[in-house]
């Protein structure tokens, strides 16, 4: 039965369970065709939209959604979430404030709206949404992680034994129990109680670990797959093919690499705007993948492509991002550190783009992405020798990149921009071939909106401490240090470390 859309609507479900969501797109597309007025296929269908951060089409689901039911909740909350991805931060939270008003007893409302406050730099209103949401549901792990995440938020006693009761009960969701762990890492870590803070750390990354399905090996492979793909005659022979627009700058790398400083600076600049991690490039390479970048088409079919393909998918990129940028500014920082493993692309569909390595010492960056519970992505960060294999991947990668298309990445040490940060800062806008700006030096008092981990970091001047911070942890660190093997040897920052 072909077209039964209630049984395709269900295997839609099935399959966005799964995290198929190119299939459960397809499936709820063509239950839409059939039936334009199957409502439920189609918050169905705007939910995974919104999931696989296409927030613009997901937006014009939830208004055809509204039109017919204008105060639905469920609908309202969807679009609040979809205006978070697009930079709408204020309209977000206007939305989740009204809504609140209505059902003041939703914990995930208040979380939300704790996540978009925080974000648009209203710290304090951040802070007083995620008490709410912990004080409406005590078992809330999430709520409580959030807070830590802020980085700058001390717990109080009272704290520390409502998670520590919470991780007593027997009924309490795996997710909620190793957002605790992730909370009491912090927790300990802020009062130096570092052999406790590595058990949380460790537990909440074990228990999430668990429900991930990662390879080291297809990483490894995937990589060779890049080096061989792009290598200098393929990336000669193609030079300049691409969309000419010198419009983005991509900041790659490792999360907690320090990518988030560097796009602080350059925002602060006058003629860089700001974004966000946008999943753009991904989203582009999946697509000529068929959907998987692992064992699919991508990046061979690279190969078969010619210069119109190539400029094609340069405007395709052009003109996704263009619902991000708010200011007319010449230029903007995308800032999704996995799009180093998208380097070679970048260069043939962007030709004039500029890229940006942001590295950091190994064991510094990768203990840094251990205790982080990120929302989600980034499936390698929750084990220690999957961390460490993950880096030195990632440095083999930028260095034949380095070798197949030169001088086309500016490599930044952190530690580097944290002793000398105008020289750093000098080099990196030479690079861009933008004129230096005393504002760069003044980042942190840049209000613009940040949705990293990173955000109440960069609100603040520059700080040393967080150099050698994993020194604190080195006795439980041994299967990273062994898992990066002469990617730790190897690090050499530009002054010495």
């Amino acid at each position: 039965k072909p077209t039964d859309v209630a049984a395709i609507r269900m295997l839609a479900e099935v399959g966005a369970r799964l995290g198929r969501y190119d299939d459960s797109e397809k499936l709820l597309q063509r239950a839409l065709e059939l039936a334009p007025s199957f409502t439920a296929a189609r918050h169905n269908y705007a939910i995974v939209l919104h999931r696989q951060s296409k927030a613009v089409e997901a937006l014009a689901q939830i208004d055809l959604l509204l039109k017919h039911d204008p105060d639905n909740p469920a609908y309202r909350f969807l679009k609040a979430a979809a205006l978070t991805r697009v930079g709408e931060y204020e309209a977000a939270i206007a939305l989740y404030s009204q809504l609140l008003e209505k059902h003041p007893n939703n914990a995930r409302g208040w979380l939300s709206l704790g996540h978009a406050t925080k974000t648009a730099g209203r710290q304090s209103e951040g802070v007083a949404a995620y008490l709410k949401s912990i004080a409406l549901a005590p078992n809330f792990g999430e709520a409580y992680w959030s807070l830590a995440n802020l980085k700058t938020h001390p717990f109080s006693e009272a704290h520390q034994s409502a998670m520590l009761d919470q991780l007593t009960r027997a009924d309490l969701s795996t997710e909620d129990r190793f957002h605790f762990h992730f909370a009491l890492g912090k927790l300990y870590e802020d009062r130096a109680e570092y052999a406790q803070s590595f058990e949380h750390y460790a537990e909440g990354a074990r228990q999430r670990r668990q429900g991930i399905a990662y390879e080291a090996d297809e990483t490894t492979a995937f990589t060779d797959a890049l080096i061989e793909q792009f290598s200098p005659a393929f990336m000669a022979e193609r030079k300049d093919l691409g969309a000419t627009a010198p419009d983005p700058i991509f900041i790659v790398g490792l999360p907690r690499s320090g990518s988030t400083l560097i796009e602080q600076i350059l925002a602060s600049h006058s003629a860089i705007e700001g974004t966000m991690e946008l999943p753009d490039i991904i989203t582009l390479a999946k697509g000529i993948g068929g959907g998987r970048l692992r064992g699919g088409a991508y990046p061979k079919a690279l190969a078969d492509m010619n210069g119109e393909h190539l400029q094609k998918l340069g405007e395709a990129y052009l003109s996704r991002t263009r619902v991000q940028r708010k200011a007319s500014k010449p230029y903007f920082v995308d800032k999704m550190p996995n799009n180093f493993q998208h380097a070679g692309l970048i260069k043939l569909i962007l030709p004039n783009a500029k890229i940006i390595d942001a590295r950091r010492h190994p064991m510094a960056c990768c203990f840094s992405a251990f205790k982080q519970h990120f929302a989600f992505g980034q499936r390698f960060s929750y084990d220690l020798a999957d961390l460490g294999r993950y880096y030195r991947d990632y440095v083999r990668l930028m260095a034949h990149f380095d070798d197949a298309s030169p001088g086309a990445v500016h490599r930044i040490y952190y530690e580097d921009m944290v002793s000398d940060p105008e020289t750093e800062t000098q080099r990196l806008l030479a690079f861009l071939g933008l004129p230096f700006e005393p504002a760069c030096l003044e980042f942190h008092a840049n209000d613009r909106a940040v949705r990293t981990a990173s955000s109440e970091q960069v609100r603040q001047p520059l700080y040393n401490s967080a150099r050698e911070h994993w020194r604190n942890y080195e006795a439980w660190l041994g299967p990273l240090r062994t898992a990066l093997g002469p990617a730790l040897d190897n690090y050499q920052p530009r002054l010495p470390y």
